[in-house]
């Protein structure tokens, strides 16, 4: 199984996503930012491509070799048709869930986390191009929700 938690920056993606993986057996979380680390010299939008194809590389790794995989990233509809048609002949389900609390929330900073003003203008893209609300998947305002009640929510939809 495969589970793809979408949303801007700041909406709650990581942490959702690390409890699922907790909560879930055998699985493996794949933060795709963190090939963009390997490559930080590179433009966003030159690197995006390349964090998707290793992260479809990494997908395949794990899920060839029994795991399920949850997986937090922003995804527009190019990228999400990029991923899902490079998983397509894995024959497994494939979960998406957008956490999409309202734009004041995901602006303010939260827990030790100060977002930079390149996060908040990034914030800000990412809900003027509707990553928060996409034709794809199911939309969760987790705008008054704790992590773990999102992932709670998660759970019982995947089950």
């Amino acid at each position: 199984m495969i589970i793809f938690i979408n949303g801007s920056i700041n909406a709650g993606k990581s942490t959702v996503a690390k409890i699922l993986a907790k909560k879930l057996s055998n699985t493996a979380l794949i933060e795709i930012d963190a090939f963009h680390e390997m490559i930080e010299w590179m433009p966003i939008d030159e690197a995006i491509p390349v964090n998707l194809e290793n992260a479809i590389s990494v997908i395949r790794n794990f899920i060839n070799r029994g795991l399920n995989v949850v997986v937090p990233y922003p995804l527009s509809q190019k990228n999400y048709d990029y991923l899902t048609a490079g998983l397509k002949d894995l024959d497994l389900e494939i979960h998406v869930f957008t956490l999409a609390p309202k734009l004041e929330k995901t602006l303010t900073n939260r827990g030790t986390r100060e977002l930079t003003d390149w996060e908040k203008k990034r914030i800000q893209h990412h809900y003027d191009t509707g990553i928060h609300k996409p034709s794809f998947g199911e939309i969760i305002d987790n705008t008054d929700q704790s992590p773990e009640e999102t992932a709670e929510i998660i759970l019982n939809k995947i089950k």
